[in-house]
């Protein structure tokens, strides 16, 4: 068992490092603007590393030798750009000097434009050449950014300004100061926690539980509040790890715009995000959020931020006007700021919302209305319908026997009746969260394996009542056996299945309530079913007279047990009472997550 434990453990491994992983191959064309990489975190601010060059002049033409050295890093990834222009495209071209550790890439429609590393060996020097352009600017800046390790790098770091003969010097070039280094947004610290004061009124407020304060150490808060063209956005909640919300123009998961707040060694980093799928979500190397904050106190995360209404720069990102279901989650985080799959249902709004339109104060749900109707209607089927259909067939027999529904007993009238609806309920119950989850889902456990043989018997028990044989043929007593014995072991079964969805992630009822509601319900069926076996064997035992030491039935079985029929409809009534008790209280519970 170990070799495929190590399998599956290095699998998963890869699977969810690989999204986040970086380039340590060097092909960082999705850098080439920013140039920061896809590793998540914050770039360092003082540079350890240096560019230098082998002369500051140049014409159109000339190769200039470009080093960047210092202490071990892992990762690089060279630039020339106009001064004038820093943010513009990439200038000219390079050619290599030792293939081995680096490679050309091409950034824009300029080929060979930029260098970064073949492998991540650890290296202290690497040296090429930059051939000028043609229409090379009248002054170029070399820029650099290295990784020292995955979540220690430093971005844009300034090198020298080359220049063309007889040009003045440039008036603003990039120099190695911490600000100029560090191209993320400037980040503050929160004072003190968000407020609730204008929700529903000056902005647009997500909370849970509804009406919670955000200042509480349990309230997951989110609210938008529109200042002319941009949006300023707060999101607080319990966690250690993550907090994130996304625009989503369903309820399913993929293909969002997603914010994430990520506790990163006790530092908030704030990062947009994309969402393709199911997958872990794939940070951004920019973003266009300004004015962010972040507070982590008493394990209570907050951050803020404040973006455009529309950024059409950023073709991923929504236009804020619009309307959209809105997902709000929390999870873990590793100390490296890798988030992990959150571990419970994210709230979703139960509709669509625009965050620019009339301020609203609203809440959410953490249960899919498919999963919740799921269910509900198992419960109704397994908690009421059966219990009585059993309990009616159990003991109401002789009760009912000579009372007729329809032209058939009554007793086997309701019991047939009570199971055609378990039938009926189990079955579009069945299908909802396959609806739900467009397939097989594998992150629910034995759940969906005991849920399918539950149906498979459920489908069963009926088409074998079909071929009952009649009262008195030989087969009866096998048939009997047969029927009890699978209805039982549906019932059973059923009930270890809800146990276990109540705890999913996707049903997630409060803290312990779910199990005590269910071990009070099974042990509310047994105790009834006991009661009625004990007073069918003291009303047998009441009627045995000793006569001339022998004893003497005095009634049949059938009429002994109709004596009782008062006592057993009073217990019938009271049972069907409390079984109502634990659905309206169950139904209440799934409403309100």
């Amino acid at each position: 068992m170990e070799l495929p434990c190590l399998a599956v453990a290095v699998w998963m491994f890869v699977f969810f490092c690989a999204p986040v992983g970086g380039y340590p191959n060097g092909k960082v064309r999705e850098a080439c603007t920013s140039m920061i990489p896809c590793h998540g975190g914050s770039p360092q601010l003082s540079p350890e590393h240096t560019i230098a060059v082998n002369t500051t002049e140049f014409k159109p033409g000339d190769y200039i030798e470009v080093s960047l050295s210092g202490p071990d890093f892992e990762g690089f990834f060279i630039q020339a750009r106009d001064v004038e222009h820093l943010d513009g495209p990439a200038v000219g071209s390079f050619m290599l000097v030792d293939r081995r550790l680096s490679q050309l890439l091409t950034c824009g429609r300029t080929k060979n434009s930029a260098v970064s590393q073949t492998s991540k060996t650890k290296k202290k020097h690497v040296k090429v050449y930059w051939i000028a352009p043609g229409d090379a600017p009248k002054h170029v800046q070399f820029l650099a950014t290295v990784v020292k390790k995955y979540r220690t790098y430093w971005v844009k770091i300034p090198g020298p300004i080359v220049s063309q003969p007889d040009v003045l010097s440039p008036t603003t070039p990039l120099r190695a100061t911490s600000e100029a280094v560090s191209t993320s947004y400037p980040v503050s610290y929160l004072s003190k926690p968000f407020s609730a004061s204008g929700c529903g009124s000056v902005k647009f407020c997500i909370r849970n539980p509804s009406n919670c304060d955000p200042e509480s150490a349990s309230c997951f808060f989110l609210s938008f509040q529109k200042a002319e063209s941009s949006v300023f956005t707060e999101m607080s909640g319990p966690s250690e790890g993550y907090l994130a919300f996304a625009l989503s123009h369903d309820q399913w998961m993929g293909g969002d715009d997603a914010y994430l707040c990520i506790n990163e060694d006790h530092r908030v980093h704030v990062s947009t995000a994309q969402l393709t799928g199911r997958s872990r979500p794939l940070l951004d190397s920019e973003n266009a959020l300004e004015d962010v904050s972040w507070r982590l106190v008493d394990g209570v995360l907050q951050c803020s931020f404040r973006r455009s209404i529309r950024l059409p720069a950023y073709k991923e990102r929504f236009n804020l006007d619009a309307s959209y279901y809105i997902f709000l989650a929390d999870g873990e985080a590793s100390e490296g700021g890798l988030i992990y799959k959150h571990h419970r249902q994210p709230l979703i709004t139960d509709g669509l919302c625009n965050v620019t339109g009339p301020p609203q104060d609203i809440g959410g749900s953490r249960s899919p209305r498919l999963i919740k109707a799921h269910g509900a209607l198992m419960f109704v089927a397994w908690i009421t319908t059966v219990s009585i259909g059993v309990i009616v067939a159990r003991f109401f027999k002789p009760v009912w026997a000579h009372s007729f529904l329809f032209g058939k007993e009554m007793w086997f009238q309701v019991h047939r009746m009570l199971m055609l609806t378990t039938v009926l309920l189990t079955s579009i119950s069945f299908v909802l969260p396959f609806i739900y989850r467009g397939g097989w889902s594998q992150q629910a456990g034995f759940h969906p394996y005991l849920g399918c043989t539950v149906m498979a018997l459920t489908i069963f028990q009926p088409l074998m009542a079909g071929f009952r044989p009649s009262r008195h043929a030989p087969r009866r007593q096998l048939f009997n056996w047969f029927h009890w014995s699978t209805g039982t072991t549906a019932r059973i079964l059923a009930v270890v299945t809800m146990f276990l969805g109540m705890d999913l992630p996707a049903l997630d009822l409060p803290d312990s309530w779910d199990t005590y509601t269910m071990i009070g319900f099974v042990a509310w069926h047994v105790g009834v079913d006991v009661l009625l076996e004990i007073h069918s064997y003291c009303l047998i035992r009441k009627v045995e007279v000793i006569e001339d030491d022998r004893v003497q039935i005095l009634q049949s079985l059938t009429s002994a047990e109709a004596e009782g029929h008062l006592f057993k409809q009073v217990v019938l009534t009271i049972y069907i009472c409390g079984n109502i008790v634990f659905l309206v209280v169950f139904l209440i519970a799934v409403n309100k997550i």
